[in-house]
């Protein structure tokens, strides 16, 4: 497919989870969901619903996009896909990072998540996180490296903007992310690495799998990485969207950086080795914080308020947004997001006063995956 400076192609994965609309406790069905040949509603050329790590879990994939309205198009069509199936067989879809109330006796996983639960043992027990993955389309393996390279110092703010997972077992974590924290313990999580080309990539990652770390190549839990099937640089940062809105914003995001970078690799200008610990301490204080708080500018190694943070990448990355024809579209969305707050703030808001671990899911969790034309899920 050939890539033009203006619309970088792109896609967008969504997991969602499946629970239980009086208890929120998630439901492991999506083998009857997905097995269910009933009509469900249209979904664009590309676009398919399967199977996550948990059989909670239910992910749904758009096709190749180029402008945030076919985008959109594609991540509602998929949430209205899940939402459809999900009714029908008496369960909710929600999005959120992890869920509100955790599996008491999941079943065990199978093929390459058994082997996964195998590693990491205790890990990965109840281990249900959901996220939100964007691909870029980028020229080759060695673009792919050199670009993420270029990404690491802004992954922590857009872990900052996508907050969406401030409950773990029913109890308020203080983070806006714990889906971030729990992922931090497993080998090749974070920011990623910085990387000489896709030789030295590979490598590392081979030897992790050597030594047991990892199941297989394909299982990096970095933030950011060459797609290990796809010609694209792969997100991974953002936890669940409550709305397609923040799913799209996160994309155009994600894309004007790629764009941003690749610019800066055409002037000749590599991205520098920024300290490891520098960006896992500006990862922790996103995770923490959010956008309600401070952050960690790791290019000159400041502290400054996370709305700050999103203003200097917003710089950073207007030339690709404008050239995309996304930077009213982003601001907009960016407004939005301020008027409305992070997903993490509405899910502590819709807990309700008093912070009663007995509210209900419906007045204590995040929303159902309804969501389209700029429409909070209703």
């Amino acid at each position: 497919m050939a890539v033009t400076a203006a619309a970088l192609p792109m896609g967008v994965e969504e997991e969602f989870l499946l629970v239980d609309p009086s208890t929120g406790v998630p439901v492991p069905c999506v083998g009857a969901l997905l097995g269910d040949t009933r009509t469900r509603p249209e979904t664009p050329p590309g676009a398919v619903l399967q199977r996550e790590l948990r059989e909670t879990q239910i992910e749904a994939t758009t096709g190749v996009c180029r402008s945030a309205a076919e985008l959109r198009a594609h991540v509602s069509a998929g949430r209205q896909a899940v939402e459809f199936l999900a009714t029908m067989h008496g369960v909710r879809a929600i999005a959120t990072g992890l869920p509100f109330r955790a599996s008491e006796d999941a079943p065990a996983a199978v093929g390459r998540y058994a082997d996964i639960d195998d590693i990491f043992g205790p890990l990965t027990t109840g281990y249900e996180a959901c996220g939100t993955h964007v691909h870029v389309e980028v020229p080759d393996r060695d673009t792919a490296v050199a670009v993420v390279n270029h990404l690491r110092p802004w992954l922590p703010t857009l872990l900052a903007l996508s907050v969406n997972s401030p409950f773990e077992r029913g109890r308020d974590t203080g983070y806006g992310s714990w889906r971030a924290v729990l992922q931090s313990r497993f080998p090749g999580s974070g920011v990623t690495p910085w990387f000489a080309g896709h030789a030295d990539y590979r490598k590392t990652v081979e030897m992790l799998v050597d030594w047991g770390s990892l199941v297989d190549p394909t299982m990096t839990f970095w933030l950011a990485r060459p797609s290990p099937h796809l010609p694209t640089v792969e997100f991974r940062v953002a936890d669940s969207a409550t709305t397609a809105d923040e799913a799209v914003l996160y994309a155009l995001l994600g894309r004007a950086l790629v764009r941003t970078a690749l610019d800066e690799l055409a002037r000749g200008r590599e991205a520098p080795a920024l300290p490891q610990q520098l960006c896992a301490s500006a990862l922790w204080s996103a995770s923490r914080n959010g956008l309600d708080g401070d952050g960690v500018d790791v290019r000159d190694r400041t502290r400054v308020t996370a709305w700050d943070l999103l203003g200097r990448l917003l710089r950073h990355v207007h030339g690709a947004l404008c050239a995309a024809d996304d930077d009213v579209e982003v601001a907009g969305l960016v407004d939005a997001m301020r008027a409305r707050g992070t997903g993490a703030q509405r899910q502590r808001q819709r807990r309700g006063p008093g912070g009663s671990l007995t509210a209900s899911l419906i007045s204590s969790a995040p929303a159902p995956i309804r969501s389209a034309d700029r429409q909070e899920a209703l």
